[in-house]
């Protein structure tokens, strides 16, 4: 198996061309296996590019096994090898995805992606509203927004103060949440400024997430914290998001191939 490994801001993945899909029902054993960051090739996840009718779809499996429906970091690393390895033409590519089409902009060496807009209603299997919930002692009020996949976002006074490691998966997995969450935790900066640690839902701490730089974005903006167009800084790297008056969100940050190579498994 041939792949591409690839990081958008610390958030790294395995990429692997399955055009016609032959990996698909293999992808969570794989997922496991070679995204092992001691016996395999290391990765917080596994994407595989497949292609029906002249449309390239993402496929992105955590390292846990577990398909998640959209991955904003992972999807620029998918239009970098697509423009880059000449399978798109010119400078826009739309990718598939399970929670929908995403447009994709390559602008110089930046990739800007329409995430399309947050729901905040139980529509999307979401609680409906700010949830309050008790976990190590405490009260902690839960922000829930689905950017095609769910968040829960948790505004803090001090991210360093913070017991990441545990509170984390214990929201992560609270019954509020039909099929778990990525939780963000939020330390507001300014009116332009937000930084950001993600639990990330089947990966745990990662150094990026798109999908949870959008989801904190538009709830400070919600709140009134911060403007509409913000400087989201994570531990790997910084996002630019913008909420747009359309009611879209736009996610602009890089996507870097690191290496490739033959991936032989079990």
């Amino acid at each position: 198996m041939r792949f591409w490994k690839y990081h958008g801001i610390g958030n790294d993945f395995i990429l692997v061309e399955d055009f016609e899909g032959r990996l698909l029902g293999e992808a969570p054993r794989i997922a496991t296996q070679a995204c092992h960051r001691n016996f395999g090739i290391g990765g917080d996840g596994l994407v595989l590019i497949t292609q029906n009718d002249g449309m390239y779809t993402m496929r992105i499996f955590n390292s846990d096994g577990s398909e998640a429906e959209m991955c904003g970091n992972a999807i620029r690393c998918v239009a970098h090898h697509l423009i880059d390895k000449g399978y798109a033409v010119g400078e826009t590519v739309i990718i598939n995805t399970i929670s929908g089409a995403k447009k994709v902009y390559r602008e110089r060496d930046q990739y800007a992606v329409d995430m399309g807009e947050p729901r905040f209603t139980a529509a999307e299997q979401l609680p409906d509203g700010i949830q309050e919930v008790e976990a190590l002692g405490g009260q902690w009020k839960i922000h829930p927004v689905s950017m095609g996949n769910p968040h829960g976002v948790v505004f803090v006074d001090e991210l360093a103060a913070l017991p990441f490691e545990h509170l984390g998966p214990l929201l992560e997995r609270h019954p509020i949440w039909p099929a778990m969450a990525n939780i963000e935790f939020v330390q507001v900066e300014n009116s332009s400024s937000l930084r950001v640690k993600v639990w990330e839902r089947g990966v745990g701490p990662t150094l990026a997430c798109g999908t949870g730089a959008c989801a904190a974005a538009v709830w400070s903006a919600r709140l009134g914290t911060t403007g509409r167009r913000v400087a989201v800084h994570l531990p790997g790297g910084s996002l630019e998001i913008r909420w747009e008056d359309d009611n879209h969100v736009w996610m602009i940050g890089p996507a870097v191939e690191v290496f490739t190579g033959s991936y032989h498994g079990k």
